[in-house]
């Protein structure tokens, strides 16, 4: 009986080329691509680049020690390995760049999109502000109660005063 995956631990990362069965990542070659791409655009790689070519060249010269050598001083089959691997660098290259762009939209219309609803909130709030003031003007403040009590209780005094005077 097979080991059935257990759902409280994680399962184990395998990465391979070659997809699961029934399991097609049209992603896949994109992914390849961006990180080829990016490996191609290092300090890394320029210096492995390098030691490659000098190492084909101090072991194809034709100055030095006899031995077996496959490319010649012009060496041409440098220049085609060269030639093959910029002929493939420069579409996948290419093909990241497209994929950057894709987000890059993507990112730039939940951005606009993000703007015009705070654009929007913004508006209503400001209406509602404007309300707010316009509503203040016909409620009575602070002020101008404690001016109505002063002026009633002066009002009371002064028929407390005039009764006083009657009797």
């Amino acid at each position: 009986m097979a080991e059935r995956a257990r759902l409280d631990q994680p399962r184990e990362v395998r990465r391979s080329f070659r997809p699961r069965r029934g399991e097609s990542d049209p992603e896949r070659f994109g992914r390849f691509a961006e990180s080829t791409a990016r490996f191609l655009g290092t300090a890394t790689f320029i210096a492995w680049m390098t030691v490659f070519v000098a190492v084909w060249i101090g072991w194809n010269m034709p100055y030095g020690p006899d031995r077996p050598r496959w490319d010649e001083y012009p060496y041409i089959f440098l220049t085609l390995i060269l030639s093959l691997q910029a002929s493939y660098a420069a579409p996948l290259i290419l093909l990241a760049q497209n994929r950057q762009e894709a987000r890059d939209r993507v990112t730039q219309e939940q951005d606009r999109a993000a703007a015009a609803q705070t654009t929007a909130d913004m508006e209503f709030l400001a209406r509602e502000v404007a309300s707010l003031r316009m509503g203040i003007g016909e409620v009575a403040t602070r002020d101008f109660i404690r001016g109505e009590l002063r002026n009633l209780v002066s009002d009371l005094e002064r028929r407390d005063d005039e009764d006083d005077d009657r009797d």
